[in-house]
């Protein structure tokens, strides 16, 4: 079910939310472009990347995609790697940035929330944590062409070659089976598969809250 819904039963609703995934999205390219600017790759930058202006980063059928069925994506940054000093590891630097920066949005929210009692505003609060965590740990999924593939792809080639090449070169259409399969029988596959993950790390996240306040 797509935000498109929220817009005529709850239209606040599908502004907060709507604004909160847009932001997410939006800096998480951004942390790519600049991280890749950063380590010698100014193509992303040369093509106003480097920013978080919204133009600049959602795709059009990723968009309608969210509206419509609630599912969708932004625009990849472009990387040369040859524009890299060390392009395997830097590669995997640039991959890990969008992920990263999505924790990072997450923790401060978490932590500013608790120590400012801002629960009054938790129909902001709650929605930009979870869709920054969720964005995260999706997106840290193995499988092309997610920035998880980046990342753990050249470890998991060490240990079992051929399956870093199905991922690598079928990524794309295990993913879109798994939404189609999501769709058709209303089971909530990929929740299935992230929801511990984000459970485990807003644990994390609590402990660490707990020892700085």
């Amino acid at each position: 079910m797509g935000l498109i819904t929220l817009l005529y039963s709850d239209p606040s609703s599908f502004i907060i939310l709507s604004t909160c995934l847009i932001f997410s999205l939006c800096f998480h390219e951004f942390s790519h472009s600049i991280t890749a600017y950063y380590l010698g790759d100014d193509t992303s930058y040369r093509m106003g990347r480097a920013n978080l202006n919204p133009l600049n980063h959602l795709d059009p059928i990723g968009t309608l995609m969210i509206l419509f069925i609630g599912f969708g994506w932004a625009k990849p940054v472009p990387v040369n790697s040859y524009n890299l000093e060390s392009p395997k590891s830097d590669m995997m630097k640039i991959a890990f940035a969008g992920p990263a920066s999505n924790l990072l949005i997450a923790f401060l929210v978490l932590l500013i929330a608790q120590l400012f009692d801002l629960y009054d505003y938790s129909k902001i609060i709650v929605p930009l944590y979870w869709i920054n965590v969720a964005l995260a740990v999706f997106n840290m999924l193995p499988i092309t062409p997610l920035d998880g593939s980046q990342i753990f792809n050249p470890i998991i080639s060490k240990y079992n070659r051929n399956a870093a090449i199905f991922l690598s070169k079928n990524g794309p259409n295990v993913l879109l089976a798994i939404i189609f399969i999501s769709i058709i029988t209303n089971i909530p596959i990929l929740s299935y598969i992230i929801t511990p993950i984000i459970s485990l790390i807003t644990n994390i996240f609590e402990f660490i809250i707990s020892w700085i306040i």
